[in-house]
């Protein structure tokens, strides 16, 4: 059984937390559904990229930064990264009784959606690997082909604030290109960082070829689960705070670039 928390009301914050900046995509959907609510946001980004970590690193880095988020009196966790919910937030459910909402690649909305019954997933290796994203392929995509494309690197250029530069879309039409001759009409997106460059994949793959994200559904469920406890808030206006691990003068000018104006603080010692 999970283990219990002091009970956490309407007024207390929502944590989320990723690798980097990716999840600032879904932080966004986030703010967007849930104007209210006070976020707390968390970028690993001195241990960036967790897609070429071990399963045993990721799933401590989850729980770390869990502790962080529950200590600062979060009342619903947001994983918001691909790779950090394949590999912990099962794990997560069991120790804290907390609201927990994942992010996995939009498989079903793709199955569903595809007209030629290919369906490319551009993800990291450590997610397309995973028992988590082998059952979404199993329950919502049988009878199509789902084509997986590790992309290597791209989170990297991503956080570095890479978005539109010529190395970028190199990398990307590599990634996407096998797709395409393979028949693909429909391309996830299955990090939470690559939402950022959807521009240049689109421009790639043309206008027959769908993109999908899966922020909007995230929100959407983050909201149930707090109605379901009844701690949504009812007035006021929410801000967001921002921490981040590694080197802090990068991971502040990247949300500055993708969020806004915003106070970055350094990650206590003992969780980064």
């Amino acid at each position: 059984m999970p283990a219990p928390l002091p009970s956490a009301g309407p007024s207390a914050p929502i944590g989320v937390f990723d690798s980097g900046v990716g999840g600032l995509t879904i932080l966004r959907e986030i703010r967007n559904a849930l104007p209210r609510e006070d976020l707390i946001y968390v970028a690993d980004a001195g241990h960036l990229p967790y897609g070429d970590k071990s399963l045993d690193f990721v799933r401590g880095r989850a729980f770390a930064l869990t502790e962080f988020l529950v200590a600062s009196g979060a009342k619903a966790l947001v994983v918001a990264c691909n790779t950090a919910t394949a590999a912990a937030i099962d794990p997560l459910r069991e120790r804290y009784d907390l609201p927990f909402v994942g992010v996995e690649p939009a498989v079903k909305p793709a199955a569903a959606e595809s007209r030629t019954g290919i369906i490319g997933v551009l993800a990291t290796s450590a997610t397309l690997k995973s028992a988590r994203y082998a059952s979404l392929v199993t329950r919502f995509a049988q009878g199509r082909q789902v084509l997986e494309q590790p992309c290597a690197g791209l989170a990297d250029h991503i956080e570095q604030g890479r978005l539109d530069d010529a190395a970028t879309e190199d990398l990307v039409r590599r990634f996407v290109a096998p797709l395409l001759a393979a028949g693909a009409d429909t391309i996830v997106l299955g990090c939470t960082h690559y939402p950022l460059i959807a521009h240049i994949v689109r421009r790639i793959a043309g206008p027959q070829v769908q993109v999908v994200e899966n922020g909007t559904a995230v929100a959407r469920e983050l909201s149930r689960q707090l109605a379901a406890r009844s701690t949504l808030r009812a007035e006021g206006s929410g801000g967001e705070a921002f921490w981040a691990s590694g080197t802090l003068d990068d991971i502040a000018g990247a949300v500055g670039r993708l969020w806004g104006p915003a106070n970055v603080r350094a990650l206590p010692d003992a969780v980064r």
